[in-house]
C-alpha cells in the first residue's frame, strides 16, 4: 500500500498488519481461555496533511486501532511507522519525543480531564512533561491555544465541571494542539455533542488543520460527519478493514455490501425523497469467535458460497480504492 501513497503525496503514518487481541481469563487460576480479536490484520496509510475518516459499527475495533497506534494499548503484532520510525520498536525514552508529534482527542472530554485541576493547567501539562519553554512561555502558549479553539483567557482558571460539553471538547482539542503535533487521532470527537455544536467543533478542526498543516485520523460512526471532514474513508467491520477509498469514490459508488448498507442509512435532508434502505439481518458476530471466511457473510445480502469458505484479501480493485470482497472482485472482472 505504501507505493500508492508515495505517488499521491508523502506518507506520514503507515500501519501494516496491525493486530490487537485481548485475552479472556477464567477459572480460579485466571488462565487465558480465549481472545477477543478486536483488531485483526489491519493495514492502511495516512498522507501528510489529509484527513482519513474511519467508520464502522460500535465494537468494530476503530477506537482500538487509534489507541494501539499511539501505544496507549500495546499491540499484539504488526507495525506502525510514523515519519519513517517504527513506533512499536521504540523504547519508552525514545517514544516520548514521538508522542509529542502524535496526539489524541478523546471521545469523552470530561473523563479525560482531571476534575480537581483548572483547565489551563491541563492544557499546559504536556508542555511541562516535554519541558517546552519557560513557565511564562508555557502560559502564553496555553492562552494562545485556548484562543485558537474559541475560549477566553479567564476560562483557564475554571474547572471542567463549569463548562458545557462543546466547551469541554474544545479544551480536549486545545490539549492535543498545545504541543503543535503533526498527527492527531480524533476519537469520535463530536458524537456526544448536539448537532449545532458538532458543526462548530468540526469547523475548528478544519481551520486548525489549514493553519498548522495537521494530519487527522478521524474515527466516527456518523457517515455524514465523515463525508464533511474526510479526504479518504476507511470502513471497518468486526476487526477487519473492508473498504478504503477517496471520499468522492466511496460516496459515489461503494463496492462492499457492508459499506452500501451503511450508506443507505444516511438520512436524506429532503422529507419528500426516500432512500432505499438495505436492512442487515442478524446481529454482529462475536469478536471472540468470528465466522470463517468473510466476517460479513452471515449478514450479507449478496454472499456467495466462497464467502463462507475463504477470507477475501484486501485488494486495490480500482485506483486508490481498496476492497475485501469476493462479490465485488467478481463483479469488476
Amino acid at each position: 500500500m505504501s507505493n500508492n501513497a508515495s505517488q499521491k503525496g508523502e506518507t506520514l503514518v503507515e500501519v501494516n498488519n496491525l493486530v490487537k487481541y485481548f485475552p479472556v481469563r477464567a477459572g480460579l487460576l485466571q488462565r487465558v481461555v480465549n481472545h477477543v480479536k478486536a483488531v485483526d490484520d489491519v493495514s492502511f496509510f495516512v498522507r501528510k496533511g489529509e484527513t482519513l475518516g474511519m467508520v464502522g459499527e460500535s465494537g468494530c475495533g476503530k477506537t482500538t486501532v487509534g489507541r494501539t497506534m499511539l501505544r496507549l494499548v500495546e499491540p499484539t503484532s504488526g507495525s506502525v511507522k510514523f515519519g519513517g520510525k517504527d513506533v512499536f520498536a521504540l523504547k519508552q525514552n525514545e517514544l516520548k519525543p514521538v508522542r509529542r508529534d502524535m496526539q489524541i482527542i478523546f471521545q469523552d472530554p470530561y473523563a479525560s480531564l482531571d476534575p480537581r485541576v483548572p483547565i489551563g493547567e491541563s492544557v499546559m501539562e504536556g508542555l511541562h512533561i516535554h519541558r517546552i519553554g519557560t513557565p511564562k512561555e508555557r502560559v502564553e502558549i496555553m492562552l494562545e491555544t485556548l484562543k485558537k479553539v474559541g475560549l477566553e483567557n479567564y476560562h483557564a482558571r475554571r474547572y471542567p465541571h463549569e463548562f458545557s460539553g462543546g466547551q469541554r471538547q474544545r479544551i480536549g482539542i486545545a490539549r492535543a494542539l498545545a504541543l503543535r503535533p503533526q498527527f492527531i487521532i480524533c476519537d469520535e470527537p463530536v458524537s456526544a455533542l448536539d448537532v449545532s455544536i458538532q458543526s462548530q467543533v468540526l469547523n475548528i478542526l478544519k481551520d486548525l488543520q489549514k493553519e498548522f498543516g495537521l494530519t487527522y485520523l478521524f474515527i466516527a460512526h456518523n457517515l455524514s460527519v465523515v463525508e464533511h471532514v474526510s479526504d479518504r474513508v476507511a470502513v471497518m467491520y468486526l476487526g477487519k478493514m473492508v473498504e478504503l477509498a477517496t471520499r468522492d469514490d466511496l460516496f459515489r459508488e461503494a463496492l462492499h455490501p457492508y459499506t452500501q448498507a451503511l450508506m443507505s442509512a444516511i438520512p436524506v435532508p429532503n422529507p419528500r425523497l426516500k432512500r432505499e434502505r438495505t436492512i442487515l439481518k442478524g446481529d454482529v458476530p462475536s469478536p471472540l469467535n468470528p465466522p470463517k471466511g468473510c466476517r460479513f457473510h452471515p449478514r450479507c445480502p449478496v454472499a456467495i458460497e466462497r464467502c463462507s469458505q475463504d477470507e477475501p484479501q484486501f485488494k486495490e480493485l480500482r485506483p486508490d480504492h481498496w476492497v475485501a470482497c469476493w462479490v465485488a472482485e467478481q463483479n469488476l472482472k
